[in-house]
């Protein structure tokens, strides 16, 4: 379990990025901050491994104050996946994906065995294994980047804008293999994005932002959806627009949902879940 208690971050040039941030993030479930630029949504996420120290407040993961240990070894425990995925140019994907265990003491003969493992865990051929990032796709490359996350089994998983690089099919792709990955390792993930879709699609709790770190709302996406906090809020995941405002039209041969602008978005079904 990750807690914020009262954490603020004014960096050196005055910038407030987080104001007074307080909140849990439960275990083994999926956290998403969400906000557009200078909602502190990154410096955040990048507290949590000390990639950025606090200037004030407490952040403890599973009972310990981050500040009290060694941020290299906490780096190497956390996985982290970044946008444009980060891998090294001159190492190969397998050397990619080892690179922490190896760090950690891991011979490197078992760091690579264990690599090849996770490139079919994130749904990679084998045989990608001796190629450099610069011969992979995007979403390619993004899937290394997952892999190397995973390397060291860690708890916790820091995902900052990890798809936004990729185009919208890839990125459909692998919002899919990570719903599928997170029920499967069942991690406590971290997830950045400005894309509210993206947030109530991955989501089990989803922070709305507003400048400065200010939590507008949090809740399951059912929750916000169902009771936006404001206007704010409510304008913020488009509420009364597109696909989110859907109404009931009868037609000649069945009723339909139709969106705000008056497009067919589907149709109901009759739910397979218990009463």
């Amino acid at each position: 379990m990750i807690e914020f208690h009262s954490v603020r971050k004014q960096f050196p040039d005055g910038t407030l990025a987080v104001e007074d941030f307080s909140l849990v993030l439960p275990s083994r479930k999926t956290t998403v901050f969400v906000g557009s630029s200078g909602s502190g949504k990154t410096t955040l996420l990048r507290m949590i491994n000390r990639m950025v120290d606090p200037s004030s407040g407490v952040i403890e993961i599973d009972g310990a104050d981050t500040s009290s240990l060694e941020p290299v070894a906490l780096r190497r425990r956390i996985g982290y996946v970044m946008q444009n995925s980060g891998l090294l140019p001159h190492f190969k994907v397998i050397d990619n994906v080892a690179t922490v265990p190896v760090l950690s003491g891991l011979p490197k003969k078992q760091a690579r065995e264990q690599a090849l493992a996770l490139l079919d865990t994130v749904g990679l051929d084998r045989a990608l294994a001796d190629r450099y990032p610069s011969q992979l796709s995007g979403g390619q490359q993004q899937r290394v980047g997952v892999a190397r996350g995973l390397a060291a089994n860690p708890n916790i998983l820091l995902m900052d804008e990890p798809f936004g690089a990729v185009d919208p099919i890839v990125r459909a792709e692998l919002q899919v293999e990570l719903i599928r990955l997170q029920r499967e390792l069942d991690k406590t993930v971290v997830f950045v994005t400005h894309d509210i879709d993206e947030a109530f699609l991955l989501g089990d709790q989803v922070v709305i932002l507003e400048t400065g770190g200010r939590i507008a709302q949090v809740g399951s996406p059912t929750e916000i959806l169902s009771a936006p906090a404001n206007e704010f809020v409510a304008s913020f995941i488009g509420a009364d627009k597109g696909k989110r405002a859907l109404s009931i039209r009868k037609t000649p041969t069945g009723d339909v949902l139709v969106d705000s602008e008056g497009r067919a978005a589907g149709v109901l079904v009759k739910s397979s879940e218990a009463p």
